[in-house]
């Protein structure tokens, strides 16, 4: 039998996906933010907020649409959840960008590359789930996937980190640290998503 909710009122899941996208759209900026010089950096930063500005609006209408509907696609709680986590993800993206850019890191180690792959990848996968979450049977795979990712990107920053001690001085060690804090925040944010989903598809089963 297919995994259904019950109402198909789908607006709640289309600010989901919208908000997921947003945090693709992200990723793909402080991508090229990580190859740019110096004097890019802060028209690039600039994007990176107003990517975390739609989201935050997205949340907004997410909050306006479960207080004044009702019926939701999923209960409210589930609602808030995954977009909260989504929200989050996207602000320290733009946090990670704006320590680049404040700090003017123009050689960012490769291992920062490494991660944002990871949560590209991580990113692609849930907003492709959000388009979905109509139909949970086909989300478990998801799910796996992206826990399997967050496992990568903690080894990845833990290396990341003993990298940066043992390579740079003091101060430019806490820079590149504070980048690598926000990144690996992000992966554990689409971790997050993907657990509440986990929960939802255990839930309707």
């Amino acid at each position: 039998m297919k995994l259904r909710l019950f109402p198909q009122e789908k607006t709640g899941l289309r600010i989901l996906a919208g908000m997921a996208q947003e945090i693709v759209s992200s990723v793909q900026t402080l991508s090229e933010l990580l190859g740019a010089p110096a004097t890019d950096f802060e028209p690039l930063t600039e994007q990176m907020r107003k990517h975390e500005a739609a989201s935050s609006e997205l949340l907004v209408s997410l909050l306006t649409h479960m207080r004044t509907s009702f019926i939701n696609p999923l209960p409210r709680e589930d609602l808030f959840a995954l977009a909260r986590f989504l929200n989050e993800a996207n602000e320290k993206l733009t946090g990670a960008a704006e320590l680049i850019s404040l700090n003017k890191l123009e050689r960012i180690p490769a291992r920062a590359s490494d991660q944002l792959e990871v949560i590209a990848r991580q990113a692609e996968l849930t907003a492709d789930a959000m388009r979905r979450m109509d139909n949970l049977e086909e989300l478990e795979d998801y799910w796996i996937q992206v826990l399997r990712l967050a496992r990568r990107a903690e080894h990845t920053h833990r290396v990341f980190v003993s990298e940066l001690l043992r390579d740079y001085k003091t101060a430019a060690y806490v820079r590149y640290r504070d980048v690598a804090e926000q990144l690996v925040n992000v992966t554990k944010d689409m971790r997050q998503v993907a657990t509440a989903v986990g929960s939802i598809i255990v839930k309707e089963s």
